[in-house]
């Protein structure tokens, strides 16, 4: 098992597997004299290529004022967020 301090800051939530447990991914950190193996760096760009159009999406979703001020159930507040994320697609891939 690796140490806390190899793990970069970086957390992500594996549920690939349908009968697996949730796994935590993190990245790799590297310290002042233990630097990054090339496959520890390969492991991290791959990490940020999957969460990157995440981050995009969630950055994206800030610019609608509106959902700072929902004061509705999470139901109602699913959709409206699936809705606004079409239209921020649609303006995005413009």
């Amino acid at each position: 098992m690796r140490g806390f301090a190899e793990f970069a800051g970086v957390v992500g939530l594996d549920d690939s597997a349908p009968d697996a447990h949730p796994a935590v991914i993190t990245g790799y950190k590297a310290a002042r004299n233990r630097p990054l193996t090339r496959g520890q760096k390969l492991s991290n760009w791959a990490l940020a290529a999957v969460r990157a159009p995440v981050e995009h999406g969630f950055a994206h979703l800030k610019n609608w004022r509106v959902l700072g001020k929902i004061r509705t159930g999470p139901k109602w507040a699913t959709a409206l967020v699936r809705a606004l994320l079409v239209l921020t697609n649609r303006e995005v891939s413009r």
